[in-house]
């Protein structure tokens, strides 16, 4: 038993052991490219949100990691088959239920770990506010680990790049397809541009069709990816998101929190 992770823990140490802090890691069901498995999203999340919570436990984080949700929004990659796709309604109905029943059993510290890009939560958190006594803090790992991964890889990539599959290589290596040569069965993970220059700069989004941008769903090469620059970027995340968890869990819940004192 790992007494860190909800699912394998009981209520014996449970019941003499209730944590601080919640997290709740949000994955996804969906293509990723021609090599990287359709859990993908969801497989990150989990070894991220339990290395997180195994490091942050050995600091002395009272933490509790829960199972993760392995469905997230889907709306533009739905031409392509059994992208498993919940609305984002849907999603936050969850979140709002979950979250309901941690403040129920008197658990207000509350982090949503992100593994989905289709996920969008910032809505969520405004939206519960003032509605419940927890405190909901949203970490999408892949914009807080941005800095180190632009050191780590050549190309990061957008999806099943050259993070991810690195990711999968290290943690569950058998479920990155191959060509008999060793080499991924992934194509280069070219993406169209829009004709639209301030879509392309950044200045103005709108929702991409997967279709139309991608070839085979991948948004980025992967094919600089090694194991070893996914176990680097692991311990670099671990470092960086377990510190947070253990000043979370150490922090009072006062009339200031999150903020500091006056």
């Amino acid at each position: 038993m790992r007494p860190w992770k909800l699912a394998e823990t009981n209520y014996a140490h449970v019941r003499d052991n209730l944590p601080e802090v919640a997290v709740l890691p949000l994955g996804a069901t969906e293509p990723h490219n021609l090599h990287l498995p359709y859990g993908t999203d969801m497989y990150e999340a989990d070894q991220i949100g339990e290395a997180i919570c195994e490091e942050a436990y050995r600091r002395g984080a009272k933490v509790i990691l829960l199972p993760t949700l392995p469905y997230g929004t889907e709306t533009n990659q739905m031409a392509f088959p059994l992208a498993m796709n919940l609305m984002p309604s849907t999603v936050g109905a969850v979140i709002t239920d979950l979250v309901r029943s941690l403040v129920h059993h008197g658990i207000r510290k509350i982090v949503l770990l992100n593994s989905h890009g289709g996920n969008d939560f910032k809505p969520l958190l405004r939206e519960l506010y003032g509605q419940t006594s927890a405190h909901l803090f949203l970490c999408n790992w892949y914009q807080a680990m941005s800095d180190v991964a632009r050191q780590i890889f050549v190309e990061p990539g957008d999806h099943a790049g050259e993070m991810e599959t690195a990711l999968i290589l290290a943690y569950r290596p058998e479920l990155v397809a191959r060509h008999s040569d060793g080499s991924f069965t992934a194509d280069d993970g070219a993406t169209a541009a829009s004709r639209f220059e301030a879509v392309n700069r950044g200045w103005v989004q709108t929702t991409r069709a997967w279709e139309l941008l991608t070839t085979n769903t991948g948004a980025g090469n992967p094919h600089a990816a090694t194991a070893e620059k996914g176990r680097q970027f692991l311990a670099a995340t671990v470092e960086r998101l377990a510190t947070f968890l253990v000043e979370l869990s150490q922090s009072p819940l006062d009339e200031r929190f999150p903020f500091t004192p006056a």
